[in-house]
């Protein structure tokens, strides 16, 4: 049948390809008890399926081939190491051996509580997280339930519709060939959208009620930038997707040649390319891109699926691995960016509003005993390579000054234990919360650079939630505020003469780009896979005309034809 639909596209590409609906769905548990006498049985039931299911995801990990991306690796490491977590493997027993629960309940009533300390959480990416204890939990309840996950489907060239994928089941797709997938929920920070974007999979999540309205084997278009879905399009339609589809693997076979060529604009201005990275194991992509640096590196990773804080030998190791492995790529490390929320070792507070709560910097200060450990680490770690601290969530000067102090003193006390660090390392701020922006001038005397996180700017700044599906709608980037925010930072930067990157999804998004370039940003840092897309964007350009309309841009804007100067300016490249 005929249908057009839209979701939230999470990746640039087009698909073609018939409809391939995955049955299998969330298994629907009821509370049930067992008789005391059971319980023994009841347990090794469960330990059982979680063997399985272990054995399951190795199964998987073992059919990818061995030249895939470590980092993409990794997602199913995650998973795996999950099913030794105690939370989700010795809960579970207990309460079937306190209350005489079944294994499907007691299992699932842990998996609500876990969830429910994740959907707390204020930032964005961490809340997501809570879709790996789903995707594993459901694992656990499949081998529970004696079905087989793993079907055996021909899935070549097929759109694949499902209400979710699990990392694992996008991995495994992905090698059968795959031609795209469209899923009722999930959002644009979801591992599986992490996933589709680093594989390369149109996709489109979001979609309430797709599997219900496409039928099995009809003929789809998926545009996984604009978020598009075609059913049962005509022959026209066809032929111009088709068409695009060439082009666009012809564009990627050309910009590989721009690998070592430097990044800059007609006249030959210079602008820095940076990767964002999160797991160890991107450094390999960064390198073989050649990245101008790692212009964000989170360290969040350390702190989940685990129980207590990592421990400053371990942030050591981590910092100096990816430090090397670099091999002289400058980094910035970005210190702990999570809520009270996230349970380490006691350390929690209740927030009615965690977003606006204690999280990153201002948790940090509060709890030194936590922060300490990765300062100590950063500062010995740099001594093997270029390195800068990023502080995420600042929004006055306090923090900065007590940052500093706390820097300070971690020096001295590293130097009385004789221990190596490197004494001047660059200290920058995120600049994320419309307070910070505008204190950007008052920042960039305190600080040596400074960094724009537009992700959370654009969603404080316009108070909406942009993972939630009900009003991401809001979620603009050109909102005349957030553009005059974004210039008063570059701005600040330039008087001060201090560097000014933005390391948000906007940087790495070519209908941006030349605007930005307009603006006077010089550093842009992004996801790995976006950084040839944006140096052919680059080459495209010429820097003085973009200046010129930008300015004009500035001054009217909010004026009824400002809308006009800005489409002229973003459609350029």
């Amino acid at each position: 049948m005929s249908f057009a639909g839209n979701g939230i596209g999470i990746t640039r590409g087009i698909a073609i390809g018939d409809a391939h609906i995955l049955q299998r769905g969330m298994l629907e548990i009821s509370p049930r008890s067992i008789e005391q006498i059971e319980i023994p049985d009841e347990i090794e039931r469960f330990r059982q399926a979680v063997c399985c299911a272990r054995q399951r995801l190795q199964s998987i990990r073992e059919k990818i081939p061995k030249n895939t991306r470590s980092d993409i690796v990794a997602f199913i490491d995650t998973h795996m190491l999950m099913l030794n977590d105690a939370a989700l493997v010795e809960v579970p027993i207990d309460l079937i051996r306190q209350h005489a629960y079944a294994a499907e309940w007691a299992l699932q009533l842990q998996k609500t509580s876990l969830v429910q300390v994740f959907d707390t959480m204020d930032d964005p990416y961490l809340r997501t997280r809570k879709d790996d204890v789903e995707h594993v939990v459901n694992r656990i309840q499949m081998a529970l339930h004696e079905q087989d996950e793993e079907a055996d489907h021909d899935l070549a060239g097929k759109v694949i519709l499902a209400q979710d994928l699990t990392p694992a089941d996008t991995i495994v797709m992905r090698h059968q060939g795959i031609a795209a997938f469209i899923t009722e929920f999930g959002g644009p920070m979801s591992h599986t959208a992490i996933l589709a974007r680093s594989l390369g999979i149109p996709a489109v999540v979001g979609v309430h009620g797709i599997t219900r309205i496409i039928q099995q084997g009809e003929l789809l278009v998926v545009d996984g930038e604009q978020g598009i879905i075609l059913a049962d399009a005509d022959d026209r339609t066809l032929h111009h997707y088709r068409r695009h589809i060439h082009s666009a693997a012809d564009q990627a076979t050309h910009r590989l040649r721009l690998i070592g060529q430097p990044a800059t604009t007609k006249e030959g201005i210079r602008v820095a390319l940076m990767a964002n990275i999160e797991l160890p194991e991107d450094i390999e992509a960064t390198r073989a891109l050649q990245a101008d640096a790692v212009g964000l590196y989170r360290t969040e990773f350390l702190y989940m699926n685990r129980q207590g804080m990592p421990d400053e030998e371990e942030h050591y190791q981590t910092y100096k691995g990816v430090i090397e492995g670099l091999n002289g790529i400058p980094i910035t490390i970005r210190t702990l960016d999570l809520g009270a929320d996230k349970q380490v070792d006691g350390c929690t507070t209740a927030s009615c509003n965690p977003a606006l709560g204690l999280r990153a910097i201002r948790l940090c200060l509060k709890e030194p005993k936590m922060f300490q450990p990765q300062i100590r680490a950063i500062l010995r770690a740099a001594i093997h390579g270029p390195v800068r601290i990023m502080i995420p969530m600042l929004s006055n000067l306090q923090e900065i000054r007590k940052l500093r102090a706390i820097i300070t003193e971690t020096k001295l006390a590293l130097a009385l234990e004789g221990i190596p660090f490197a004494d001047n390392i660059p200290i920058g701020g995120m600049i994320e919360v419309p307070a910070a922006a505008l204190s950007a001038d008052a920042f960039s005397k305190e600080l040596d650079f400074l960094s724009i996180g537009t992700n959370d700017l654009i969603q404080y700044t316009l108070a909406i939630d942009r993972v939630d599906d009900e009003v991401n709608y809001l979620y603009d980037p050109l909102h005349p505020a957030i553009l005059r925010l974004i210039q008063m930072v570059i701005n600040a930067g330039e008087k001060a003469g201090i560097p000014v990157s933005m390391c948000g999804e906007m940087a790495g998004d070519p209908r941006y780009i030349p605007l930005l370039i307009g603006m006077g940003l010089r550093e842009f840092s992004m996801q790995p896979g976006s950084l040839l897309i944006a140096k052919e964007c680059l080459l495209k350009l010429k820097s003085t005309k973009l200046t010129k309309q930008t300015r004009k841009l500035m001054k009217r804007l909010g004026e009824p034809r400002h809308e006009v100067l800005l489409q002229k300016i973003c459609k350029l490249h």
